[in-house]
């Protein structure tokens, strides 16, 4: 037994509501079952109940075993000191307030119907091969319940990742221009180098992009510099520039290096060296030095191609690392990557932002989204490959949602599939 089909039960009062009757022999009648907690302390607060001819109002708390409340040590914990009601699967041990006084206890053994206990154990039954949980059972549900529940997954994927931009927000005090130059310059970096650039944001204070005058060579030699991929002795004359640059640019404004961490080059395709990402983030600062305004006032898929389609340096033309030709290709920013920067940085910034100024950008939000194909990777092909459909990029970011917190952390209870199959319909 886990608990949180107790939590499920409780919640939904999905039990005989007649009849109950505490461990005591006490009848027990729910009025409220009270709302759920996710935090610490009671796991419902404000609930209400009959016990016998008494009324209570106060907190719920739920354990398999009626012991696990010495074994939490909750009879010390004042946070516990209202709880007027133990449910409990079974009733072990008898349990006392710190004033000697027994709490009542509701017994959910004898109460939850067999059907749900039998479907509680196919749902979590042990399927090595088996993509989630419900993986034979999820393509036969209603789409006009699964289709809603998918909106919600993206939004709280949004509030996820929104929840990084806010805490950067409030180191910066409040720059969004700051905080979008910080998380766009991570995102740059992907998955490998995503700490390092983001390291290399926070260690360059956003007024001294403005301070150097929209000149792409002075920001990428900032870039490079700061990022510790100018310490060799290249015979290069490229390099030597920006290494000239640096050594000014680094004493006129008290630079330090020394947080950053250093860019990896391992395992990556050339497209995603380092250097060629930084030179284009360089160029794109450069060229829209007032980037955060066009970001929210862009509406369109299209206008953001066109926003943030760059080119790195004429150097990288023939280059993707320093010392070392290639043959000519100009390092454009592809709409692939745009893509990516759109999901991860772009979007959830605007709606941090709208949230702020009191709007509600989603239905903006999903109208980009809905132009935008979805990513392919593992997951997504999984829950595609179960028949359900993935036409674009927000349903792709609602799945990996879905997957990552919801279905790897076996939480089916929460989710709205766990619940109807529970339900048995």
């Amino acid at each position: 037994m886990r608990e949180d089909l107790l939590h499920y039960v409780w919640k939904h009062r999905k039990l005989p509501l007649d009849g109950l009757r505490t461990t005591s022999g006490e009848p027990l009648k729910i009025i409220r079952p009270g709302s759920q907690n996710a935090y610490s302390g009671p796991d419902f607060f404000d609930a209400r109940v009959e016990i016998g001819p008494q009324y209570w109002a106060g907190n719920v708390e739920v354990h398999v075993r009626a012991s696990d409340w010495y074994l939490h040590d909750h009879e010390g914990d004042p946070k516990y000191g209202n709880v007027i009601l133990h449910v409990v699967w079974e009733d072990d041990v008898p349990i006392y307030r710190k004033d000697g006084v027994p709490i009542p206890t509701l017994a959910l053994r004898t109460y939850i119907p067999p059907a749900m206990l039998l479907a509680y154990r196919q749902l979590f039954r042990k399927n090595r091969r088996a993509f989630i949980n419900c993986a034979r059972d999820i393509p036969a549900l209603d789409t006009s319940l699964l289709k809603p529940w998918l909106d919600r997954m993206y939004i709280e994927r949004l509030e996820y990742k929104a929840r990084e931009l806010e805490e950067l927000l409030t180191s910066s005090r409040n720059n969004w221009e700051q905080v979008l130059f910080i998380h766009l310059l991570k995102n740059f970096g992907l998955n490998i180098n995503g700490a390092s650039f983001l390291s290399l944001g926070r260690a360059l204070d956003f007024s001294i992009v403005r301070k150097l005058g929209g000149d792409p060579f002075r920001l990428e030699s900032v870039l490079f510099g700061l990022a510790g991929l100018l310490q060799e002795a290249w015979p290069d004359p490229y390099y030597q520039a920006l290494q000239k640059e640096y050594t000014y640019l680094r004493a006129r404004f008290g630079l330090q290096d020394h947080p950053v961490l250093k860019p990896e080059f391992a395992r990556l395709r050339p497209a995603n060296f380092p250097t060629i990402r930084l030179s284009q983030f360089a160029a794109l600062y450069t060229i829209q030095p007032h980037l955060f305004s066009r970001v929210i006032e862009t509406t369109r898929l299209g206008q953001f191609h066109t926003l943030l389609c760059h080119t790195a340096s004429h150097y990288w033309n023939t280059h993707y690392v320093f010392g070392s030709s290639s043959g000519p290709v100009p390092k454009k920013i592809s709409k692939a990557f745009i893509h990516l920067l759109l999901l991860n940085c772009i979007l959830p910034l605007k709606f941090c932002y709208a949230r702020e100024q009191g709007r509600n950008a989603v239905e903006e939000i999903q109208n980009i989204l809905s132009g935008i194909p979805p990513e392919k990777n593992r997951i997504v092909s999984s829950f595609a490959e179960l028949g359900l459909a993935v036409d674009n990029a927000m349903d792709a970011q609602a799945y990996l949602h879905l997957f990552h917190q919801y279905c790897s952390k076996n939480r089916c209870l929460q989710c709205v599939v766990g619940c109807r199959l529970l339900d048995g319909k």
